[in-house]
């Protein structure tokens, strides 16, 4: 979301006309770091600062329209890249609380600020009076200009081009039309979705986020069967919080969007200014990998089925039984305790939570020069959030980072890194420093055992913090090129990248101890666990890669495509368009995509529409960077410093591939990610 502001003494006199307490976001924070003063906010302070920076940043395109001097990277592209701070306080406070502190209230307030904002954004980026002033500083002599500045102008005069300033008054209206409705119609259904997740909760006893572990220990069979509909059907039950309708509602808009903009597809709407650039080679790379993936699974398959066919001679199912999708944690988790000796109640004591994290802080210490310290009497939106201090070598501060890792029931599923504040230099030239949030749904205490994480678990752990460092590090000017403000299929690699130091010994033998003896993990449970790493990896390459196909194929449908699937019985053709698409993969029946249509969050609810193949597109370049690593030394401080470096200090300023090159000097290597999941 682009940054907003109203001047300082039109703040005052506006407040000055009441005798309520002035709104915080309307103030300069005080707080330690600068903070959000999350105690002293409350719901009736954000629609007044959410206008009042709308209202704030009005003032400021309009100087910059009024300015009579020629246009210039300052005076235009810089002005405008530092406008919006008041909007900017409001909007991460606002949108990162409601996906962990949800509810009815805030719901609302969400929707009228995501109305309010999206018009203002329209207002914006159509503006053609301030497009031709980018025009003429991104048509004139960029020579003056460092790559970082070229970057932030091509970023600036392609997000007015894609966002319709070209198009004519009437095209416009609509396209402001469409943009609302999208707006509206994707909080409906992360609301549903949210509703959908409590009722499974309410229902079993578990938080969704819990799923995979119950279903890998349940002995119930008729119980893992029952849950696993459930959790396969999330927004598909034909009550209030069915998102069926609405998926196809969204998928309509953003091709309607797409056409106007001269586009084929959504997708290819999407893909044009991505690493991949188009469809064709998406579909290429995923096809590239379904098939040996789903392959692998069929092993995997006949393993379990082993297993399975020992407890049909012992009685205790029925004869004939076979694999059903229910059946895989389950099963996979008998067949790696027979091959590898491995369970992951052995393991789980030494994951203490606190441990995990400290052992993310000791993997970056090492490589990075960084040092974390707990912060304490800062202001905390809830209590289960602890707040730390990252520091350089030298002392200086790199950024404030917080963790949020349990679930609630007012907080959405899944894991994910978000900022509160970006990094970036602001006009006096002082270099402002991020506040950066992990948040998570991990297994939490109970009364009788501290947070012991799964092997899955302490993995999301690094990939978190991950990107985490990505935001930290940034040693940018600009904000719409620093932290993770990069291409969707690039944002994904430092956290990947990240996940391959939770295993390395090194690293293990600094926070995996057992919580009640301090004992360090012994080497010979180490190795049960790198051994067991590739473990399973055909279903988990097939269903990652078979929701990213069916992402794909949803958002290169045409608009007559999706009319016709809006004919009729909705929910019919919607499951239809699944099989076929699951069908034509070769995807076997023992496996769903990860996500199925009516729950997958990440395309109709986030920023990954046409853009979920960024995982496995990242981890090519991941992998090869640490195939690198390992033919360096895994813990050259040359090889790691250049990593910073070249990487997570320089965030989106500039292209990818060129920042790839120089870092590895050569493009990646696709076999990387191939050899590192055990599919070659």
């Amino acid at each position: 979301m682009k940054k907003v502001f109203l001047t300082m003494g039109a703040i005052v006199m506006m407040t000055a006309c009441t005798q309520t307490p002035k709104n915080p976001f309307l103030t300069e924070w005080d707080t330690p770091y600068g903070i959000p003063p999350f105690e002293t906010i409350t719901l009736a302070d954000y629609i007044p600062a959410v206008k009042a920076g709308i209202e704030e940043q009005k003032q400021e395109l309009e100087a910059i329209l009024n300015n009579p001097d020629a246009p210039t990277f300052e005076n235009t592209v810089a002005a405008y890249e530092l406008s919006g701070m008041t909007l900017s306080k409001v909007s991460a406070v606002l949108f990162n609380l409601v996906e962990t502190e949800g509810n009815d209230e805030m719901n609302k307030v969400v929707e009228e600020a995501t109305a309010l904002l999206t018009e203002h954004r329209d207002n914006i980026s159509m503006n053609k009076d301030f497009f031709a002033k980018i025009k003429a500083v991104y048509d004139g002599d960029q020579s003056g200009l460092t790559r970082e500045q070229q970057m932030v102008l091509k970023k600036l005069y392609e997000s007015f081009t894609r966002n319709g300033v070209a198009l004519d008054e009437v095209s416009q209206t609509r396209m402001k039309e469409i943009n609302q409705a999208i707006a509206a119609a994707q909080q409906k259904f992360g609301n549903n979705l949210l509703a959908e997740n409590n009722a499974f909760n309410d229902k079993f006893g578990i938080p969704v986020s819990s799923y995979s572990t119950e279903m890998t220990t349940c002995t119930d069979r008729a119980r893992r069967e029952e849950m696993f509909k459930a959790y396969s059907s999330r927004g598909n039950n034909g009550n209030e919080y069915d998102n069926k309708a609405l998926c196809l509602e969204i998928l309509k808009l953003r091709a309607e969007r797409a056409k106007m903009l001269g586009f084929p597809t959504f997708a290819a709407y999407q893909l044009d200014n991505k690493m991949a650039h188009d469809p064709q080679t998406v579909n290429t790379f995923l096809g590239k990998i379904i098939g040996p993936a789903v392959a692998r699974a069929k092993e995997e398959v006949y393993d379990m089925q082993k297993l399975m066919d020992r407890d049909i001679a012992a009685g205790l199912l029925p004869a004939g039984s076979k694999i059903e999708p229910w059946d895989w944690f389950y099963y996979s988790e008998k067949v790696r305790k027979e091959k590898y000796a491995l369970d992951e109640e052995e393991t789980k004591p030494y994951f203490r939570m606190e441990n995990v994290r400290k052992g993310v802080f000791e993997a970056a210490h090492k490589l990075y020069g960084i040092n974390v310290e707990p912060l304490s009497d800062v202001p905390l939106y809830n209590p289960a959030v602890e707040t730390f201090k990252v520091t350089d070598a030298d002392g200086s501060l790199i950024g404030i980072f917080s963790t949020d890792y349990f679930p609630r029931s007012t907080k959405r599923g899944g894991a994910w890194m978000t900022n509160f504040r970006e990094q970036y230099v602001d006009a006096d030239g002082k270099d402002v420093r991020p506040i950066v949030i992990n948040v998570g749904n991990m297994s939490a205490p109970t009364d009788s055992l501290p947070a012991l994480f799964t092997i899955d678990e302490v993995q999301t752990v690094f990939h978190e913090f991950g990107h985490a460092l990505h935001g930290l590090l940034s040693k940018c000017t600009y904000p719409s090129v620093s932290g993770t403000s990069v291409t969707r299929d690039f944002v994904e690699t430092f956290s990947q990248f990240n996940e391959n130091w939770a295993f390395q010994k090194e690293i293990l033998d600094k926070y995996a101890t057992h919580y009640k003896t301090g004992e360090v993990i012994p080497e010979a449970l180490v190795e049960k666990i790198r051994n067991s790493l590739q473990f399973n990896q055909g279903f988990a390459t097939a269903e990652l890669c078979a929701a990213s196909i069916l992402d794909m194929k949803w958002h290169e449908l045409t608009e007559e495509d999706l009319a016709k699937l809006s004919e009729g019985d909705q929910a019919s053709n919607v499951a239809a368009f699944e099989q076929k698409i699951c069908a034509d993969m070769g995807l076997i029946t023992e496996i769903i995509p990860r996500y199925r249509t009516t729950y997958f969050n990440h395309i109709f609810n986030s920023g990954y529409s046409a853009g979920y193949y960024s995982y496995l597109w990242a981890e090519v370049l991941d992998k090869d960077a640490f195939e690198y690593f390992e033919q360096q030394g895994l813990f050259n401080p040359e090889v790691s410093m250049n990593f910073r470096r070249t990487f997570l200090e320089k965030g989106g300023s500039e292209e990818p591939m060129t920042l790839y090159r120089q870092f590895r000097g050569a493009d990646p290597d696709p076999g990387a990610l191939l050899r590192a999941r055990g599919l070659e």
